[in-house]
């Protein structure tokens, strides 16, 4: 059996290498993507949240709950409704920055992990007043 030369002894450390980096590699971004980002909640408190109906018409009193202006909500208002947490708060003030004002509640659609059971829940509390924004 031939040995191998210098060089191609090199170029097979070389590869050896960027294989064993990019292994690394992969095996670190698993490892990553497996931690949770947060302390789940225990899943009683989860299912009665994500069951819970629209807010009343009013309470009780016959005061109707204050409506919030997607265009004015700040992200610890947007953070405050059910079904919204700091994410999607983020989410939606970007896409308010990104794409201008809302013209109707229906086009909370267009933000990522908003879908037509939360807007049908999110509805009643929503309202969508002017353009000018206070910042986040």
């Amino acid at each position: 059996m031939e040995r191998l030369t210098a060089a191609e002894r090199r170029g097979a450390l070389a590869l050896i290498v960027i294989l064993t980096l990019g292994a690394a590699r992969d095996l670190w971004r698993t490892a990553r993507l497996a931690l949770p980002a947060r302390v789940p909640e225990p899943p009683t408190a989860t299912a009665e949240r994500a069951q819970a109906a629209p807010p009343p018409a009013d309470d009780g009193r016959g005061v109707k709950p204050e409506k919030i202006d997607l265009n004015r909500a700040s992200l610890a208002e947007l953070d405050a409704l059910p079904g919204i947490g700091p994410v999607l708060a983020a989410r939606i003030v970007e896409h308010r920055l990104r794409h201008g004002p809302f013209r109707a509640v229906e086009e909370l659609r267009a933000v990522r992990g908003i879908g037509p059971r939360l807007l049908a829940r999110l509805a009643p509390r929503l309202t969508v007043g002017g353009g000018d924004q206070r910042p986040p």
